[in-house]
């Protein structure tokens, strides 16, 4: 049995093990307690279970006097754009993002599309654990309403971006593979190319959840749209997960750009219009920073997790932001991840640029980020995390997120995994080779202290 993964954002779990209908009556009741009566936007992904997922939480929405307003199947980012604009009270999302298909999810927004932060995603914990939910008698359940031009609005709002020249890709007539891994992005994407004008060759874009590979946009993944792309003498490769908050690219050559670039192309394109702050985690690539400093503008890290990126975002008004798993933050649209967003300003950069997309990614800062792992066994994660420090002391740290050593284009991150007892370790340098001997060094230094 897996273990019923409960957050600040939701919970998490395996369909007909720990995620139960029970289970997801309860949470969504004491959401719904906790935001009280009004409109709530519901959309999902399209997971097998999506349909069960959905009657469970209309129901607990319902019981305690909400308005669940269904969005149907689409992107994550569509369900947050949604919610800051037609939701009273707030949104809640039913996707599992890029975990298997047998695991499913609720992800849980305040009322301006924003994911809980850690008090009011505290409060939600301990209603449901307390079960102190407020149901209401009939004459006041919630009602169930449908809103069907969610990804109109969404698509809309990108094509309308005053950086976004709608009539010149669609002269320019980019050749597009896009593989929506048959979750919400393929009810969303194909159409979406074809506004701005491009030629689009669909691949695994049947809505029906049924992954035909691993649904994480990572490059090991990547090897049928790669062909599709070569096959097909294609401009540009798009990879969505199935939720489509995040956006993966592959070259007119067939290879993956990697996740990283993804962010980097899209804030050099950004700044290009406008400067200001920019806005990335912890765990992203030196390539984003160093872009944001040749412009001449601040960079933030957070800690990891899209909330915090966000929330900071916010805070100091900044232009631009994101994750470097893919996730661009744009807040001209709204403040999530959205790669709606990226392919528009993608393709924008592409045509203003002149070049390949292959070029495009060579004109950028180069670097290569590996990623390890150690089991830790009954040892402290956070005895060994010190102990590190004190070894290192005389070398710059930052601990915003875990520990994390720096040095001259270089940095290795050790954090502390919250859910197995393993630390995770992730190295950058200029070159693969590089990254990869400055892990293992500190793999191999971890591994001394337990």
């Amino acid at each position: 049995m897996s273990r019923l993964m409960i957050s600040i954002s939701g919970i998490r779990g395996i369909i007909g093990e720990t995620l139960t209908p029970d289970a997801v009556v309860k949470y969504a009741a004491a959401y719904g307690t906790f935001v009280g009566p009004g409109k709530v936007i519901v959309g999902r992904d399209s997971r097998v279970s999506g349909p069960m997922m959905h009657h469970a939480v209309v129901a607990g929405l319902q019981a305690v006097g909400c308005t669940p307003v269904d969005v149907g199947i689409c992107p994550t980012p569509t369900v947050e754009f949604a919610t800051r604009r037609h939701g009273e009270t707030g949104g809640i999302i039913i996707t599992a993002s890029h975990n298997p298909i047998q695991w499913n999810a609720l992800k849980l927004l305040n009322k301006d599309g924003l994911f809980l932060n850690a008090d009011q995603g505290n409060r939600v914990i301990e209603i449901a654990s307390t079960e102190k939910f407020k149901y209401v008698s009939y004459n006041e359940l919630g009602k169930y309403e449908t809103f069907t031009n969610a990804i109109q609005e969404h698509q809309e709002a990108v094509l309308n971006l005053p950086y976004i020249d709608v009539p010149a890709l669609q002269k320019r007539r980019f050749k597009v593979v896009i593989d929506g891994v048959n979750g919400a992005g393929s009810v969303c994407m194909p159409e979406f190319l074809q506004k701005l004008g491009c030629e689009v060759v669909a691949i695994n874009c049947t809505p029906d959840g049924i992954f035909p590979h691993t649904p994480e946009p990572v490059p090991e993944n990547l090897t049928q749209l790669c062909e599709s792309v070569k096959k097909n003498n294609a401009d540009i490769g798009f990879a969505v997960d199935p939720d489509a908050d995040r956006l993966a690219i592959v070259s007119e050559k067939g290879i993956p750009l990697g996740e990283e670039y993804t962010l980097a192309l899209a804030i050099k394109f950004l700044l290009m219009k406008k400067r200001g702050p920019v806005v990335i985690n912890a765990s992203t690539s030196l390539a984003s920073e160093d872009i944001a400093r040749k412009f001449g503008v601040d960079v933030i890290r957070t800690k990891v997790g899209e909330i915090h990126v966000t929330q900071k975002l916010l805070e100091i008004n900044a232009v631009i932001g994101g994750e470097g798993n893919g996730g661009i933050i744009l807040p001209d649209v709204h403040p999530g991840r959205d790669a709606v967003v990226g392919i528009a300003l993608t393709l924008q950069a592409l045509l203003e640029s002149g070049k390949t997309i292959s070029q495009l990614k060579s004109s950028l800062p180069q670097y290569e980020i590996v990623k390890l792992k150690l089991e830790l066994g009954d040892a402290d994660p956070k005895t060994i995390l010190n102990k590190l420090i004190e070894r290192h002391a005389q070398e710059k740290i930052d601990q915003i997120d875990g520990v994390k050593f720096l040095g001259n284009r270089t940095w290795v991150q050790v954090r502390a995994s919250n859910t197995e007892p393993i630390v995770r370790i992730m190295a950058e340098a200029p070159t693969a080779q590089d990254a990869q001997m400055l892990g293992e060094k500190y793999l191999q230094e971890i591994r001394s202290l337990i």
